[in-house]
């Protein structure tokens, strides 16, 4: 049972979008092998790490790959043919030493992502042990001084099965700015079970197509994460129809079935001269200053069952700390293109009283002994942290390990339309099988520090 790496190999392959990606495949000296694939996002936070492309016009629009495959093959390969897989931390540690940039710029995050998830199947395989165990002795072996806060004490202690947080209908980037914010999502809170909760999904989902049908919007067409993409002419109004399409299933908004948004304001946001703020196409195409769009979200907070707003600001609006003044006692407020994952500037930032949730997309730092950490800071800070998919998926399904390994308690996949998005959900339908009483469910109650 070696854990020793004796090859790394790297290909192009290709995402949910039909653009070209990394998969990996680390070979241990036992003969085991591991196996991952680099996601990409349409939504990028500018502080994130980046994907490396080939920016050659005459293959692929320029998307390729072949140069992050070329970068792991020779320099990647030989520096790790040797090491331990079983040694996250050590195998991490090097490729970051080999890239040698704070945005994984050199050699690419996708190629480093890659290399570094395909290091924990391989060492998983290796030693015989199923993924989602290998990755919880690696979360155990991260564990800081500091205990559970108020309102993450259910968070982090054990493995879980995490409450998923499910896209019903997309605009923004995800579905050609059909509507301003990006996804109106459900979060099924009070189930009883994760086979419950997806249950209840699937049944809301499609009777939403039901609904937006009968009202002569589009309920067949999806977005990039599997969303229904209607044109409809006010952001609330997706959220009315979603809470139409619950109460259809015979379930209560709120109690049952809660409101999530991810408004990507990053996306919205405009400098015109002097004037900045957020362009609404919804609220006339006029320029909102920031103060309006916290006023806006105060009040659907108030109308609507709402349990958690993703990114409501830009990634460097100076009004953070006032929305989460204003809001953090009744929604989770959570950062994606504010922290994009990386240890520091969460460290940074949360200081600052900004947010009270954390996105962690692994891809967006580059390594998973990076993203462990972000995770144990946000812990150690009180922050809800939430696993997530990217709007660029493959049959990958390393997230749904991660987030029942981790005890994360959330999991953002995208909707249950599409085979990249139902790989994920398949997989924790699994390892709820598998784990059984191993692995806890706490659904909706870790929101109860929520007023």
């Amino acid at each position: 049972m070696s854990t020793l790496i004796k090859r790394v190999h790297a290909r192009e392959v290709f995402d949910s979008r039909g653009r070209p990606t990394v998969e990996v495949e680390i070979t241990c000296t036992g003969g085991e092998s591991g196996r991952a694939i680099a996601p990409s996002g349409a939504s990028k936070g500018r502080f994130e790490a980046l994907e490396l492309r080939d920016h050659d016009p005459s293959r692929l629009g320029g998307a390729g790959v072949l140069l992050a495959v070329r970068n792991i093959e020779t320099v990647i390969a030989p520096a790790l043919e040797g090491l331990d897989a079983a040694d996250q931390a050590g195998v991490d540690k090097r490729l970051k030493e080999l890239d040698g940039t704070q945005n994984c710029s050199k050699l690419g995050a996708n190629a480093l992502v890659a290399v570094s998830l395909a290091a924990a199947h391989a060492a998983a395989a290796a030693r015989r042990i199923m993924l989602v165990e290998h990755l919880h002795e690696l979360w155990v072996q991260t564990a800081g001084a500091a205990g559970p806060g108020r309102r993450t004490v259910l968070v982090g202690r054990e493995m879980a099965m995490p409450l998923p947080m499910v896209n019903m209908i997309s605009g923004g980037l995800h579905a050609g700015k059909n509507l301003d914010f990006q996804d109106f999502l459900i979060l099924p809170v009070g189930a009883s079970s994760y086979h419950q909760a997806l249950d209840w999904i699937v049944t809301i989902y499609h009777q939403l197509g039901e609904c937006l049908t009968e009202t002569g919007f589009e309920g067949v067409l999806v977005g990039d994460e599997g969303g229904f993409g209607p044109r409809l002419a006010e952001n609330s109004r997706a959220v009315e129809v979603v809470l139409e399409a619950i109460e259809r299933c015979r379930l209560s908004p709120g109690r049952d079935v809660a409101i999530g948004l991810d408004v990507a304001a990053t996306h919205l946001a405009e400098s015109t001269g002097r004037a900045q703020g957020y362009r609404l196409a919804a609220s006339g195409g006029a320029l909102i200053t920031s103060a309006e769009i916290i006023d806006l979200f105060d009040t659907w907070t108030k109308k609507y069952p709402i349990v958690s707003i993703e990114d409501p600001l830009h990634e460097s609006d100076s009004e953070w700390p006032e929305i989460t003044k204003r809001l953090s006692q009744r929604v989770q407020l959570i950062g994606d293109d504010l922290f994009v994952t990386n240890p520091e500037r969460f460290r940074t930032i949360s200081a600052e009283g900004a947010a009270n949730s954390v996105l962690i997309k692994v891809n967006q730092i580059g390594t998973l002994s990076e993203t462990l950490a972000t995770m144990r800071l946000a812990l150690e800070a009180d922050y809800w942290p939430v696993i997530s998919a990217r709007s660029g998926e493959t049959e990958d399904a390393t997230i749904a390990d991660l987030a029942v390994a981790t005890g994360a308690g959330q999991i953002k996949i995208g909707s249950v339309a599409r085979s990249e998005r139902l790989a994920k959900y398949n997989q924790l339908l699994r390892l709820e099988e598998r784990l059984g009483s191993r692995a806890a469910w706490h659904g909706g109650k870790i929101f109860e520090a929520l007023k």
